[in-house]
């Protein structure tokens, strides 16, 4: 549990100054970064369950995805769906050649394919939401919603806030008073009564981030959206608990202390993240 709190409380500071103050290049560089060491553990998972898979291939396409993402402001967010149907034929392509045994080529492309979209795809989400150029709230689909000036970094906060509280709350009232499994096949620790904490956690972040830091944004909006990020947050973890499963691994990786490897401490965020980038999309928040 120290080792638990003492890593927290180190990710804490660069996180919050990769979200409120790095410059664009530098927040690019950490989000294929962290697609990078998260992809790692997941062709880990992948080799041990018997699976072959493509690793520089995932790399280059998934850091391609993120790059697209940010191209956006130059050109429209619909960029990325060209660049992403490209290197998908593309993938299946280039594995013909790397493939040693073709009995395994359908498996090692698709194991590889999956890995871009779930970790790649949705980790780039990440660079429209920092820079969309206008708030949740927009007018887009939803009519009849005021527009709001830039959103600059509020967005991505209210993200990380939604899913920090819901982890932590879920984590330790299943650990003290949890009793009802909520999917024992897949992550027998999880309880009804943590998800539930979770959720309600979730959602109270979300009400005092928008009342102490965001007053200027419609709250039934925000509560609306939190919920539906909250409740793609512990689809998530679940998704990556069913991969380790798959593996017989307790921990993705080792990579940080009394928390297990990175793609551990994100798998909420690559469901919650690409919810939360639909949620913009539908409210008329990105361009």
């Amino acid at each position: 549990m120290l080792k638990r709190t003492l890593t927290t409380l180190l990710l804490i500071p660069p996180v919050v100054y990769l979200i409120g103050w790095s410059p664009k290049w530098l927040f690019l560089l950490a989000v294929v970064g962290g697609v990078v060491l998260a992809l790692r553990e997941y062709f880990a998972l992948c080799r041990a369950m018997g699976y072959q898979v493509f690793p520089w291939i995932g790399y280059v396409a998934a850091a391609a995805v993120c790059v697209a993402q940010m191209l956006q402001e130059q050109f429209n967010h619909a960029v990325v769906a060209p660049w992403l149907v490209a290197l998908l034929l593309l993938i299946p392509t280039f594995a013909m050649w790397r493939s040693r045994d073709l009995k395994d080529y359908l498996v090692a492309t698709s194991a590889t394919i999956f890995g871009i979209l779930y970790i790649g795809l949705a980790l780039s989400c990440l660079v429209p939401i920092r820079f969309a150029a206008h708030s949740i709230g927009g007018g887009g689909m939803l009519r009849g919603v005021t527009d709001q000036p830039s959103a600059g970094p509020r967005p991505i906060l209210l993200l990380f806030v939604v899913i920090w509280a819901g982890d932590i709350c879920a984590y330790l009232v299943g650990r003290s008073v949890g009793r009802m499994p909520f999917f024992a096949r897949i992550s027998p620790r999880k309880t009804w009564e943590g998800s539930l904490a979770g959720l309600a956690a979730s959602l109270l972040a979300a009400w005092a981030f928008v009342h102490w830091f965001w007053s200027t944004i419609d709250v039934k909006t925000v509560m609306l959206i939190a919920g539906w990020v909250a409740v793609a947050g512990q689809v998530g973890d679940l998704v990556e608990s069913a991969i380790k499963r798959g593996a017989n691994q307790k921990d993705s990786g080792t990579l940080l202390p009394g928390h297990g490897g990175f793609l551990d401490r994100i798998d909420s965020l690559l469901f919650a993240a690409p919810a939360l980038w639909l949620a913009m999309i539908i409210t008329g928040s990105l361009p």
